[in-house]
């Protein structure tokens, strides 16, 4: 049951922090969706960095809360495929090519480096989840 309550309230936030990023970066339907772009690539990144460097030593319940929760609401492909949509009916298909291309090359290389972030040895010589002698 904490489970799934770390879940909601991770998604509830996660959604939260989507309207407020789209509010402050609107577009319209024949315009690029930077915003949507930009959650999707911060989302990447942030996922890759708590994979490598929190999910070994968190609780289940934490990681529902900011994996499944709070960047699975705040990052969504329907998101990605809802641009491409309008740009494409607004007859802008080059540039609904274009931001599915930079999207995804921007979100692996995002979660690559988020990935490689975490795991790097912090000051005192230790990795993620081992004690320091």
């Amino acid at each position: 049951m904490i489970g799934l309550l770390a879940v909601f309230v991770g998604g509830v936030t996660g959604t939260a922090l989507r309207l407020g990023l789209d509010s402050l970066l609107p577009h319209g339907d024949a315009e690029f969706p930077w915003s949507t772009m930009l959650i999707n690539v911060v989302g990447s990144f942030a996922l890759g960095f708590l994979v490598s460097r929190l999910w070994p030593v968190a609780p289940a319940w934490l990681r529902l809360a900011l994996g499944p929760g709070l960047l699975g609401s705040f990052t969504t492909f329907s998101a990605v495929m809802v641009s491409m949509l309008t740009l494409s009916d607004a007859g802008r298909m080059p540039l609904a090519l274009a931001y599915l291309v930079a999207t995804l090359t921007l979100g692996l290389i995002a979660a690559a480096l988020g990935l490689r972030w975490g795991r790097r040895r912090s000051k005192n010589g230790t990795t993620p989840g081992q004690v320091s002698p």
